[in-house]
């Protein structure tokens, strides 16, 4: 079974098309309300998703999270994570789950930054580089979690904070996120790491629909980048 976990927050807009549009490429699609004040939910069920919810707003890691004990109490075989904003491409995931299973690997990370995969004899490419990457975030946030992972973690990903991953089921058992906010991405990688788990990346599309991360946001980010490294010592 291969689910697709799609954590909200606020997204009434745009949930329903996401949701949809994911219908045919996986099993089930579960949207993880995280606290919303909109309809979002409401949207999510209208589309025909399974909605889970969190009364109050705890981020992302804390959504993710949820949708993993849901995978794991049904039995899922792979889990997707995509987000609910309507930025990612539909037409990734087939090819990426390909390609996680061809390579025998347990976790797929997308990248915007590889041109070309090659996944035995066969290369396959992207359609086309993503464009716009928000400048604090090309500049200042994105070095800085290769850093991370680099040095703390010995894992070099091209694409260091991408929320298009897909796991089997031996990572889910593996991996537990603690971290409620953005840390968790570095915290997933950290316990994919110790526990042995093969990690691969994927050229994936973007497209920006605004600007994105303010710098008072990246700073943010940064913040639980740096707190996702403590978090591996506390465990």
């Amino acid at each position: 079974m291969f689910l697709a976990l799609v954590p909200v927050y606020n997204e009434e807009k745009t949930i329903g098309s996401v949701a949809r549009s994911l219908f045919g490429r996986v099993d089930q699609v579960v949207v993880i309300d995280d606290g919303s004040e909109d309809a979002t939910a409401q949207e999510g069920e209208a589309a025909g998703a399974i909605v889970l919810r969190h009364e109050i707003n705890r981020g992302q890691g804390a959504a993710l999270e949820t949708g993993h004990e849901y995978a794991r109490r049904v039995g899922a075989d792979f889990v997707l994570h995509f987000d609910g904003d309507g930025q990612f491409d539909v037409a990734d995931i087939a090819p990426s789950l390909q390609a996680l299973k061809e390579s025998q690997a347990d976790v797929l990370l997308g990248s915007r930054f590889l041109k070309k995969s090659v996944i035995g004899d066969r290369k396959s490419e992207n359609q086309e580089p993503t464009l716009a990457v928000p400048i604090f975030k090309f500049r200042i946030i994105l070095p800085l979690a290769r850093l991370f992972h680099c040095v703390f973690y010995r894992v070099y990903l091209t694409d260091a904070h991408n929320g298009f991953r897909i796991l089997n089921r031996r990572a889910l058992e593996h991996i537990r996120i603690t971290h409620d906010r953005m840390a968790h991405a570095t915290e997933l990688v950290a316990q994919a790491h110790r526990a042995g788990l093969r990690i691969i990346e994927f050229p994936v599309r973007i497209v920006y629909r605004e600007y994105g991360h303010g710098v008072t946001e990246g700073f943010v980010i940064l913040r639980d980048l740096c707190v996702g490294k403590f978090v591996r010592r506390a465990k």
